[in-house]
């Protein structure tokens, strides 16, 4: 495992810290599904993806899911040691989004190691701080964009993930990860299948003409 690549702060450790890191991070495969952590269970750590991905997301009283950010593989999930940043006090839940597999630094080790090197903390709120910029973005697609162009994004953003023109999800999760309802995502998607963008298939989504499907971004 090569650390570096997901401690920026590797070279600042002394070599004692970095003993204990490797002795303490372990990694866990999960399911696409998996809830990997909610706010009221026990502080799990901090979270590197090394392969897959995982939402950030936080439900509504009404039960209304509202994705705030995604973390791919080689990115670190912060907010999984959210326990150890006094000025992060919110709900969140994290899951899979596919076949995922992280490596976890437990929180007690982190936290050691933080208040002996302030690069530690740094890394920390820096990388908070960028997840919130996400966060922002997602409440204007919200606020202020129109729900086409919402679900013309997302798969947009998607397939800028993979090297495949098809999406294997369903309407729910679609859905889900943009904070609408199931009916008005199967209405938007019908009407990009019939111009062409999209193909509508059981469980999956074939983009077509991704410059069709830009126009409406």
């Amino acid at each position: 495992m090569h650390y570096e690549n997901f401690f920026p702060f590797w070279s600042s450790l002394t070599d004692a810290d970095k003993e204990s890191i490797v002795r303490a991070c372990y990694g866990e495969k999960l399911n696409k599904g998996q809830i990997m952590h909610r706010s009221e269970d026990t502080c799990k750590g901090l979270m590197s993806v090394v392969s897959g991905s995982l939402r950030t997301y936080i439900v509504s009283e009404e039960g209304r899911e509202i994705t705030l950010f995604r973390v791919f593989g080689g990115e670190v999930c912060v907010l999984s040691a959210s326990c150890l940043m006094d000025t992060i006090d919110f709900d969140i839940i994290i899951e899979a989004t596919e076949e995922t597999e992280v490596m976890i630094l437990p929180s007690v080790v982190l936290n050691d190691v933080m208040n002996r090197n302030p690069q530690v903390e740094l890394f920390m709120y820096k990388a908070a701080t960028d997840k919130f910029s996400d966060v922002m973005w997602t409440l204007q697609q919200i606020l202020f964009k129109k729900i086409d162009q919402r679900v013309a994004g997302f798969i947009w953003d998607e397939i800028s993930h993979s090297e495949e023109n098809t999406l294997v999800i369903t309407h729910d999760e679609i859905a889900r990860y943009i904070g609408s309802a199931r009916e008005v995502v199967t209405k938007v998607l019908k009407y990009l299948a019939m111009c062409d963008a999209i193909e509508l298939k059981r469980g999956k989504i074939i983009v077509k003409d991704k410059n069709i499907l830009e126009s409406f971004l």
